[in-house]
């Protein structure tokens, strides 16, 4: 309930303040479990990303801001969960993976932190971790011109990338760094497709 009143509220605010538009909605997946991975430049993309999906969305977020006062409240009721950086959080990857084999929708930003450049960070291989973990697909969202409180801000959504076949019982580092290297290089043809 209240997640729907606040999507509706703060997507007025997107089509006002931002020109908010929306591009590739239809290549997201109606059900199951997904992965939604996106570029990460401003404070507007959780909510911009999160407001284009059809779907509700649970973000992995920085521990520390559960830490803050009523915004820790706020953020709960929004979807999202606590991850703790730096080392592995064995309830957050727990939380992950019970959302994705419950057919949610986790989003995370790979790069683990906001880009001061705008370019593309090199990602952490957390995403794709559990993305092999949840079997769940990883679909690539592009953010382009979210910085600051005006000017156009676009949101494409990308096709899903299938998990690969691997050899052996369980994807090792290498399955995992070329699985990133191909959802990465989606989301960089995303971004471009609209600068």
């Amino acid at each position: 309930m209240f997640y729907n009143l606040a999507k509706f509220v703060v997507t007025i605010v997107l089509v006002v303040l931002r020109r908010w538009q929306v591009v590739g909605l239809e290549n997201f997946p109606s059900q199951g479990g997904v992965v939604v991975i996106s570029n990460h430049t401003s404070y507007w993309d959780p909510v911009a990303v999160g407001c284009a999906l059809n779907r509700p969305i649970h973000y992995m977020a920085k521990a520390e801001l559960f830490e803050i006062p009523l915004f820790n409240t706020l953020i709960r009721a929004l979807r999202s969960f606590p991850v703790k950086r730096g080392k592995p959080d064995r309830n957050a990857i727990r939380q992950a993976i019970e959302l994705l084999t419950n057919g949610e929708v986790l989003g995370i930003f790979p790069e683990g932190r906001r880009s001061s450049s705008g370019e593309l960070l090199k990602p952490q291989l957390g995403a794709v971790m559990l993305a092999f973990k949840g079997n769940a697909p990883i679909v690539p969202v592009g953010i382009i011109g979210a910085r600051g409180f005006f000017g156009k801000l676009t949101v494409v959504i990308g096709k899903p990338v299938p998990l690969p076949q691997y050899t052996g019982s369980k994807a090792g580092r290498e399955d995992m760094e070329r699985y990133s290297a191909q959802v990465m290089d989606q989301l960089k043809q995303l971004i471009k497709s609209r600068q």
